[in-house]
C-alpha cells in the first residue's frame, strides 16, 4: 500500500468527512473504522499513515478554540517566513509548487480565449471541484458545505468569457498529488494585480502556521488596507493550495471561509496533524 492508493485514499477521505461533520462531538475508534469498513487497528494504521497522526489526535485539532492556539503560539512573520521564493515556487510538505500569473490584460479579458477544463475529485474536506488551463490549475472548490451547484457557478462567473470543457480523467492526474501532498502541482493564477500580491503572501505562510489579516497588509506594503485584503482573500480561487484559510483575525477567530467553516477548520487540523507529526 502507498500514499498514492487511490482506494485507501477514498476510505480515509470518507473517515475525515466523518470527523469534520460530527465536531466538535468525536467519533469513537471503533465506530469510525465501522463505518469504512476496517478493523480498528487497520483503520487506525492505515489512518495514521495518510494524516500523520491517530483519529483520536486529528480530532483534538478540531477543537472550536484551536485557531485561537494556533495565532498565539504559530503566528509568522511573513517578511521573515521561510519559503522557497516567490520567484516561482513553494512548498507544502512534499508537494511542490510552480506557479505563473496572467498579466492584467489578460485578467480583464474576463477568461476570453481560455480553454478551461474540470473535474469532481475526492478530497479530505469533501467533494472537491478542480479547473485548469493548459498553464496549470486555475481553481480549486470544496462543495461539501456549499453544494456542487454553487462551486460550479461561482468559479465559472469568475471568468466567465472562458470555454469550459469536462474533463474528468485529466483533472483527476492533475489533483491527485495536490491531496496525497506528493509531486508537483503548477498553477495559474488568474486574478488582479492586488489580489495577485496578497495571494503571493499567503504562499509565504508555511504549512502549520497563520497570520492576521494586519500582517498580510503590511506584507504587501499597504498596512491600512486590510479590508481589501480581506476581499482578495476571500476571492482566491485556488482555495487550499494558496492557503487563504491559514488567514485569520486578529483576535484568533476563524472569520469568514468562502467554502464554510468547517471546511477551514478541516484544513488547519490537518496540517496542524502534519506539522507536529513531522
Amino acid at each position: 500500500m502507498t500514499l498514492h492508493d487511490p482506494y485507501h485514499y477514498t476510505l480515509i477521505a470518507r473517515a475525515i468527512t466523518e470527523i469534520d461533520a460530527a465536531a466538535p462531538a468525536q467519533i469513537s475508534l471503533e465506530s469510525l473504522a465501522e463505518r469504512v469498513g476496517l478493523s480498528p487497528a487497520h483503520f487506525q494504521r492505515l489512518f495514521s499513515q495518510w494524516v500523520g497522526v491517530s483519529p483520536k489526535r486529528y480530532q483534538q485539532y478540531l477543537a472550536l478554540d484551536h485557531a485561537r492556539r494556533l495565532l498565539e503560539t504559530r503566528a509568522t512573520l511573513l517578511d521573515a517566513a521561510h519559503d522557497a521564493g516567490l520567484s516561482g515556487t513553494g512548498r507544502l510538505h512534499d508537494l511542490f509548487l510552480r506557479w505563473e500569473a496572467m498579466t492584467p490584460g489578460e485578467y480583464a479579458r474576463r477568461g476570453a480565449g481560455l480553454d478551461i477544463r474540470w473535474g469532481w475529485v475526492a478530497s479530505p474536506f469533501g467533494p472537491a471541484l478542480v479547473m485548469a488551463t493548459p498553464r496549470g490549475i486555475c481553481g480549486i472548490a470544496f462543495a461539501a458545505e456549499t453544494g456542487r451547484a454553487a462551486a460550479m457557478a461561482d468559479l465559472r462567473a469568475r471568468w466567465p468569457e472562458a470555454r469550459y470543457i469536462e474533463d474528468a480523467e485529466a483533472i483527476a492526474r492533475l489533483a491527485e498529488p495536490v491531496f496525497a501532498m506528493r509531486g508537483e502541482a503548477q498553477l495559474h493564477l488568474i486574478g488582479a494585480p492586488f489580489q495577485i500580491k496578497v495571494w503571493e503572501a499567503l504562499l509565504r505562510i508555511p504549512e502549520g502556521a497563520v497570520a492576521p489579516y494586519s500582517e498580510i497588509a503590511r506584507a504587501i506594503g499597504h498596512p491600512t488596507a486590510m479590508r481589501a485584503v480581506g476581499t482578495a482573500v476571500g476571492r482566491n480561487p485556488i482555495a487550499y493550495l494558496i492557503p487563504c484559510h491559514r488567514a485569520l483575525r486578529k483576535s484568533g477567530g476563524l472569520g469568514g471561509y468562502h467554502w464554510g467553516l468547517g471546511v477551514k477548520r478541516a484544513m488547519l487540523a490537518r496540517e496542524s496533524a502534519r506539522a507536529d507529526a513531522g
